[in-house]
């Protein structure tokens, strides 16, 4: 399998209310890129965030002004060590400061995660996928942090159009042992895969990885989520 990765550059600043299915539906008409079958249009949240009005005004620009955001967006804190706090958010994420984000915003502002984003995903992709008449999938995302790794990577918060994982148990490997515990987070692997095309500065926020065969079907980010009784760190 080969797959391709595309930025989709020229996407505008987004205010709440834009229509941002349609932006990139535009863009990717006009670049020619278009949109395949099979293709998995991947999106950064902030921008899904801002058209959602999901944005807040803040008291201050001062390093600690969006803390009590942090504390409102959270369903439980899991761990503080200084100014970081561990979060669980009411979607059921483990992340820093619940997501609460101050870059590529304007001073005295912050950004918020989607309320729903597999809903989000799912409007996206319904939008394009009538524009396009080809079957797409759709992926947000969010900038993590990991355990026991430094370093930060893109992750999905909400998934539209197939199932976010490969669940390979019960199949034999290469040397024909079954395997047991094997499940494949593919959409957390697609959206690492699209951030090395769009990055953290540039105002590239959505990128189509191209190639990849994944059956049509439904799926949701949460399924993602690790149950508190398997999860080892709590």
């Amino acid at each position: 399998m080969t797959i391709s990765i595309h930025p989709v550059k020229g996407l505008p600043e987004i205010s709440e209310g834009d229509d941002l299915a349609l932006l990139i539906g535009d863009l990717l008409a006009e670049s020619g890129l278009g949109l395949q079958p099979g293709d998995v249009v991947v999106v950064t949240h902030k921008v899904v965030s801002k058209a959602e009005g999901r944005m807040v005004e803040l008291e201050d620009d001062g390093p600690h002004s969006h803390r009590h955001l942090v504390e409102s967006e959270s369903a439980a804190v899991l761990r503080r060590r200084g100014d970081l706090v561990i979060t669980e958010t009411r979607h059921g994420f483990i992340c820093a400061n619940a997501g609460v984000d101050r870059s590529n915003v304007g001073p005295g502002r912050a950004v918020l995660l989607p309320v729903d984003p597999d809903r989000s995903a799912r409007r996206i992709r319904s939008r394009l996928i009538q524009r396009f008449g080809v079957e797409v999938a759709v992926v947000i995302t969010d900038t993590f942090g990991r355990p026991f790794r430094r370093g930060l990577t893109d992750v999905a918060i909400g998934v539209a159009g197939f199932k976010p994982i490969r669940d390979l148990r019960g199949t034999p490997d290469d040397h024909d042992r079954v395997l047991e515990v094997t499940e494949v987070a593919v959409a957390d692997e697609i959206a690492a895969a699209a951030d090395l095309a769009k990055g953290k500065v540039g105002g590239i926020p959505v990128a189509i990885v191209r190639g990849l065969s994944l059956p049509a079907e439904d799926g949701s980010a949460i399924e993602l989520i690790r149950p508190a009784p398997e999860d080892l760190f709590r």
